[in-house]
């Protein structure tokens, strides 16, 4: 994202260079140049990702219910290419350990938990999230039993939307919600609107590098934090247009 706005800059910027627009072909120039800087040596997603995930640092104290779901949504996959196995993607890791270890805590209590996997096969890999981290939920010492997959949602607002159907089947008095720290805003913002308000438990959490010269690691970050203030947006203004379904009452899933 933040490289094609520059590429966008540097094309229009050689345009109004070219038909003798020369002023305003320097200020997109330096204006390309000040965004790759301030985007590449961290500034820029430094402020991004304290934005999105300072509410999330601390890990909050759960007073499990009697009936308690624990929601984990999905970071994608991967397939193997030596073996053509699919396996959990690089970002689903922490999502997996935090959530198998809530469940744990909460079995502690004696109260019943279930842990609902929501994730279709959005990269089209040939095995949807949900059944790939139910495998591996297992070998973490979780009963299968107690695990729900959702195999249908390709996108954040389908997990939110075909989860709350399940929670209201489920008739949970206490769900939680686990995702990585960027992802949490949006996610809350969706799973609202649909009559679920979870506890928000951080997976993991993404800060930039400061330096003196730009990393890519620092852009992709960046956009990785434009991408969950993007779908903010576009959740307000198609409730706006009123392109969303009608917002359900919490207790009314």
């Amino acid at each position: 994202m933040v490289i094609i706005t520059l590429l966008l800059l540097l094309t229009i910027a050689t345009a109004f260079t070219a038909i003798k627009w020369r002023r305003t072909g320097i200020s997109l120039f330096a204006l390309s140049g000040f965004i790759f800087l301030a985007a590449g040596c961290g500034f820029v997603p430094a402020h991004l990702l304290d934005d999105l995930q300072s509410t999330y640092d601390t890990k909050p104290v759960i007073r499990w219910g009697e009936n308690n779901a624990i929601v984990l949504l999905g970071a994608g996959t991967e397939k193997i290419a030596n073996t053509n196995s699919i396996e959990p993607g690089m970002f689903s890791f922490g999502r997996l350990f935090e959530s198998a270890a809530l469940y744990k805590d909460c079995k502690e209590t004696g109260a019943k938990c279930k842990i609902i996997v929501s994730g279709g096969d959005a990269r089209h890999n040939g095995e949807d999230e949900a059944t790939v981290y139910l495998k591996s939920l297992v070998q973490l010492g979780i009963s299968k039993i107690d695990i729900i997959p959702e195999t249908n949602s390709m996108n954040t607002w389908q997990n939110a939307q075909f989860t709350s159907a399940i929670l209201n089947e489920e008739e949970a008095d206490q769900v939680v919600l686990v995702s990585s720290g960027i992802h949490l805003r949006r996610s809350l913002i969706y799973f609202r609107h649909f009559g679920v308000v979870p506890i928000p438990v951080r997976a993991d959490y993404l800060d930039a590098i400061p330096s003196t010269l730009p990393l890519s690691y620092n852009l992709a970050i960046t956009d990785f934090a434009l991408h969950e203030y993007i779908g903010v947006v576009r959740y307000h203004v198609y409730n706006a247009m009123g392109w969303n379904p009608k917002r359900t009452q919490p207790g009314q899933a």
